[in-house]
């Protein structure tokens, strides 16, 4: 219905007229007909509304523009321009060559039109000639570096000159080299790592036989050899295979994060020919579309020319093999259709930003605040001289005099402490086998608002359980499964010699008797009889067999078929669900033995085996949410249609029943993933009838799915209910636990799945990711605008409820209704999006940051989790079944979900109060000295001439108080497990209250409070002997610094302690080579002594008796709970 709506966006001129607001209203009345669009109108923006997608992006952008000025350039305009400047040049250097369909002939690369990309993976950041300015700019375009820069390099014009060049260069050089080695050290690692992948070797077919090429060296067009358990290297088209079924599994683990095995089948036209050679005989070639992002979808052809007619054949995607997954059975060979920067794994894959932490942006701001302030200090005194003089040269003296205030050991102590917490994180057993792989942003785990986590392996184990069978009358669990056992066992004993017509015989006596009035109630024997036989047959599962010995693949393969032994037999299957089953049903006896295209083998537990052929197969899809199967029994000769599915499709095909509705919502509500399994007996004369309709559907060229799902539905009507059934997918250990103190903490938890709909929302209730008494709202699927406006709005009327979405759906609301979707998504206390691509979920990270402006999380642990987890700005990767590929990826890689808790709530919260504490500490280091200054100059008629010089000036940012003021990184102001206990001190943190200009500015008045009292107390006190001025003022600085450090504290340690004394005997010691500044036979005498103290007391006590007095009226959060 919602695509009759006439929603047709006004395109162009969409000029601000009278008839703008008559159109308007007449596409509203219009509108309000059908559907009731205006019911409740979305917020939008009447552009928005007015245009279509293509201008709805465009617009806000031309707003803006409108205000640009000498302000906007000003505060910060210059950098967008130099950056826009930057990617123009970027983009005319690389100009990124169009994407093209190709027609690409087997094993003639030389043949190809175009020049394809070269077939190599590069993950490094910079080359040989870029490393160094690369570095550089990363650095410089901090204000902060770049202020350092600027100073150090003054100090080259003599007129301008204040210390020694030592004491400018020297710091600004520790840090450069520290952070190019740590750069260094990655792009070596990442380089060796991209060389170990494209050196990798496989064997490539040519006439004249097999060679072997570098994987960087394959070309379009080769015919590559990929053996079992090798990587893919290219995208290929399957063209050949030893399994003698023509077809074979892969792991695709590492593309999309699901760990089943997918079945791929060969070109049958190439399957076909005799030998491997022959694939040089023919003439042939395959046209493929131009690369996409989907994985899951191909479309392409392959015609063979030199026979007559031409051989045509359609490819699909169970055609292809993508790059980056491993052959998983057999030895395949494949023709290579797309390389390197083209292939599915590399369009998917979104390349690592350097991310900066908030708390950096935050300091950094505030040096801009300071530097602001030096300046108008320095005019300030120029002013107050009277302008006299060369008053410029004199005004940047004055500002490189004040440039302690913004202190370079800032840079150096912050760098210093993210790496103590990284030390630390990975040294805490509690959570064992935590690497930290991006040092500069640990203070971000303190900081997150959102936490969007992948399902499948990271909250769930993926694997499955099977823990319930419900037979209407009698359910049975784990502890009561002997049971079933025995009831097999007994039905197949029943007739020894023909076990297969014995159960033939129960089935019988169901089909006469379904066309006569009542039925004859069957025994409890026979049901469960026959629900384990329908599990047993109603799936897409293949037994595998791992051969022992392995001489000749194929006749060891036709070995291992004979032998069914059930010690070397292993399940594959596209779901694990379907596993889970065919387990379980050989747990109780009927054990499946063999599977191909054409039949299927069960063994009973007499040793006997039935052979089933399988006629039809209707597989599982997302709009059908049911499986069903055609099989006919090689004894008997009975056809029977088996299916299962999701109580919501099944519910209607079944015959009435008044116990599944409610079944399946208890088991539902134990977390369980149910599946209904129905079945129907067919006469041979239904089954003749229904290929034939069956076969005409499958050729029709319009509407061909509908058709086929039309004859389809004919059969399924009035099918005997057999059972319900329970799998459980087990959750990783303390998911539930550690999700809710997460959501305690005030963050909001994403779940981003490639998984199906009702997969998602089962582990979503079972995880308590959504809790018992929140509903659900299951965005329906749109298509287009209509349905989106329509859907959007029946949403907004839910109120506190979770939202479960479809990636589709999810494209469609973004591209028309981005702004406020993400609004309406925002208030939900939980999100789950279904059949997300890897590229979607890094999209949807994007998405939070751009519109909430919060820190957000990503954690998984496949490589279709890559993406997302580069976009947030705190990647978590879990090392899992999966593979190390996130992990490897991440900023942080843990081991298990359950350590995330600890890693934020105790790590986060330490790494981010430390560093506001220590980064504000380190600037009223620099400012109380530059307060000094000012009073020194102020009173010295306005000189510009330092108080202090040379090593004073040094020792004081380095031996004196160094150590006392890093020990702050030791500091906390909550034991661990009190952190854990309350998690709504979490939310506290995001905040933002530990740095804000507010506690900037409590500092810089504390500082100009102790420089004043300093400088003017050490004058009062010191008038007759003022040249001693120097050792007075400095000795009271370094005692206050030493008692302020005492003061922030809020919890000692032992290495606290001895930092405050060890600082403070290197400053005596000191004095005794100090006699170019200081007076030996003056500092010894005992006025020095009293009136040094006097000083420091009158700078720190006010400051003691505030702090208690604050603590004891005005205590924070954490002081209430740890007291």
């Amino acid at each position: 219905m919602a695509d009759s709506i006439p929603l047709n966006p006004v395109r162009k001129n969409s000029k601000r007229s009278p008839y703008y607001h008559s159109a308007r209203l007449s596409r509203y009345s219009s509108e309000d007909e059908p559907s009731n669009l205006d019911e409740m109108p979305l917020m939008m923006s009447e552009e928005a509304f007015e245009n279509d997608e293509s201008d709805y992006q465009t617009l806000p952008r031309a707003r803006v523009q409108r205000q640009r000025g000498l302000g906007w350039f000003l505060l910060g305009g210059w950098k967008v321009l130099c950056g826009s400047c930057c990617d123009c040049l970027a983009h005319i250097c690389r100009r990124k060559k169009e994407l093209k369909a190709r027609t690409v002939w087997l094993g003639c690369p030389e043949k190809c039109e175009e020049k394809y990309p070269k077939n190599s993976i590069k993950n490094q950041k910079y080359n040989i000639f870029t490393f160094v300015p690369g570095v550089l700019y990363q650095q410089f375009k901090f204000f902060l570096n770049l202020y350092f820069l600027v100073v150090a390099c003054s100090q080259f014009v003599p007129s301008l000159k204040i210390g020694y060049l030592y004491t400018y260069w020297a710091p600004l050089g520790f840090v450069l080299a520290v952070t190019m080695v740590r750069e260094a050290v990655d792009e070596v690692r990442r380089c060796q790592r991209d060389k170990e992948m494209n050196s990798q070797l496989y064997s490539k077919l040519t006439v004249r036989g097999k060679i072997q090429v570098k994987s960087s060296d394959i070309q379009v067009g080769d015919l590559i050899i990929v053996e079992k358990n090798q990587r893919i290297p290219a995208d290929m088209i399957f063209l050949r295979t030893s399994e003698k079924t023509g077809s074979c599994f892969i792991r695709t683990d590492q593309l999309d994060g699901e760990t089943d095995w997918k079945l791929k089948v060969a070109v049958g036209c190439t399957q076909r020919l005799p030998a491997v050679g022959d694939l040089f005989s023919i003439s042939a070639y395959v046209y493929a579309q131009k690369p996409q992002l989907d994985i899951h979808s191909f479309e392409g052809n392959f015609t063979r020319e030199d026979t007559d007619p031409q051989i045509h054949e359609s490819l699909s995607i169970e055609n292809t093999l993508w790059a980056s997954t491993v052959v998983a059975s057999g030895t395949v060979i494949g023709v290579v259709i797309y390389t390197g920067k083209e292939t599915r794994s590399v369009l998917n894959t979104s390349f690592a930003k350097n991310k900066v932490g908030l708390l950096d942006l935050e300091l950094n701001r505030l040096t801009k605040a300071l530097f602001l302030a030096q300046v108008v200090l320095s005019v300030v005194m120029i002013a107050l001289q009277g302008f006299v003089g060369p008053w410029f040269r004199n005004l940047f003296r004055f500002v490189v005099l004040f440039s302690y205030i913004i202190p370079i050991s800032l840079r150096v102590n912050l760098d210093m402490g993210k790496s103590a917490y990284g030390w630390m994180i990975m040294k805490d057993e509690h959570i064992p086998g935590t690497v930290v792989r991006t040092s500069t942003i640990p203070e971000e785990l303190g900081r997150l608002v959102y936490l969007l986590t992948d399902k499948t392996g990271t909250l769930t184990q993926n694997e499955m359980v099977f823990k319930r069978l419900h037979l209407g009358t009698v359910s049975y669990g784990m502890d009561t499964m002997d049971e079933i056992q025995s009831h097999i066992i007994q039905s197949y004993a029943q007739v020894p010699p023909q076990p297969a017509s014995g159960s033939a015989s129960s089935t019988t006596p169901s089909r006469k008797t379904q066309s006569a009035g009542p039925k004859v109630r069957k025994s409890v024997s026979s049901r469960i009889h026959e629900a384990v036989k329908a599990i047993a047959l109603c799936h897409n599962v293949t037994p595998v067999y791992e051969s022992h010995t392995s001489v000749n693949g194929e006749t060891d393969s036709a070995e291992a078929d004979q032998d069914f032994s059930d010690d070397n037999r292993t399940y594959q299957a596209s779901s694990p669900d379907e596993v889970a089953l065919v387990r379980w049903t050989e747990s109780v006896g009927l054990t499946l033995v063999n599977r191909d295209l054409t039949s299927l083998q069960l063994k009973t537990p007499s040793g006997q085996i039935l052979s089933f052929y399988i006629l039809q197969i209707f597989p599982f899809t997302s709009e059908s949410k049911r499986m069903g199967i055609i099989v006919r029994e090689e004894s008997t000769g009975d056809i029977t249609f088996y299916m299962k599915g999701a109580d919501v499709a099944m519910a209607s095909i079944v015959q009435y029943n008044d116990w599944l509705e409610e079944e399946c919502g208890n088991m539902a509500r134990e977390g369980l993933r149910t599946l209904v399994v129905a079945k129907k007996s067919l006469s041979e004369e239904q089954y003749q009838d229904f290929e034939n309709r069956y076969n005409q559907a499958k050729l029709s060229i319009h509407d061909r799915t509908l058709k086929v799902a039309a004859v389809v539905e004919s059969l399924e009507r009035e099918m005997e209910l057999l059972c319900l059934t329970g799998v459980e997918d087990q959750l990783q250990a303390d998911v539930r636990p550690t999700l809710e103190l997460l959501r305690n903490a005030g963050i909001k938890i994403w779940m981003l799945t490639g998984d199906k709909l009702e997969t998602a929302t089962c582990i979503a209730k079972s995880s308590h990711l959504v809790s018992r008494n929140q509903n659900i709202h299951v965005f329906r699927p749109v298509s287009n605008r209509g349905e989106a406006h329509l859907e959007l709005n029946a949403f907004r009327r839910k109120h506190d409820c979770a939202l479960v979405i479809s990636g589709d759906s999810l494209e469609v609301c973004l591209r028309y209704y981005e702004h406020e979707f993400v609004e309406l998504a925002c208030q939900c206390p939980a999100v789950v999006c279904c059949r997300c691509s890897p590229t979607q979920k890094a999209q949807i990270v994007l998405l939070l940051q751009q519109h909430t402006a919060n820190r957000t999380c990503a954690i998984g642990d496949g490589g279709n989790d890559v993406s997302m987890i580069q976009a947030a700005d705190c990647g978590i990767g879990i090392e899992g079944k999966e593979g190390k590929q996130a992990s490897l990826a991440a900023d942080f890689s843990i081991t298990q979900f359950k350590h995330i808790g600890r890693l934020l709530m105790v790590h986060g919260r330490n790494s981010y109060k430390r560093s506001a504490a220590l980064g504000q500490f380190v600037m009223h280091r620099g400012m109380i000295i530059s307060t000094m200054q000012a009073v020194f100059s102020s009173v010295f008629y306005f000189a510009s001439v330092p108080l202090y010089q040379g090593f004073l000036m040094v020792g004081y940012a380095t031996i004196y108080t160094m150590f006392p003021v890093f020990s702050l990184v030791l500091d906390q102001d909550v034991k661990p497990e009190m952190a854990l206990l309350y998690p709504e001190l979490y939310k506290d943190l995001t905040k933002g209250r530990s740095l804000s200009f507010k506690t900037f500015l409590i500092w810089v008045l504390i500082s100009v409070y102790q420089g004043g009292i300093l400088m003017y107390g050490a004058m009062v006190l010191f008038e007759s002997e003022f040249v001693h001025v120097v050792a007075i003022s400095f000795t009271a600085l370094i005692l206050t610094e030493l008692l302020m450090v005492a003061l922030t504290i809020r919890t000692w340690h032992w290495l606290m302690v001895v930092a405050e004394f060890f600082s403070l005997g290197c400053y005596l010691a000191s004095l005794a080579f100090l006699n170019e500044y200081f007076d030996l036979s003056f500092i010894t005498t005992w006025p020095f002594l009293w009136k040094v103290s006097a000083i420091t007391l009158v700078s720190c006590l006010p400051l003691y008796i505030i702090k208690y007095l604050k603590r004891k009226f005005s205590p924070p959060s954490y002081s209430k709970l740890s007291s």
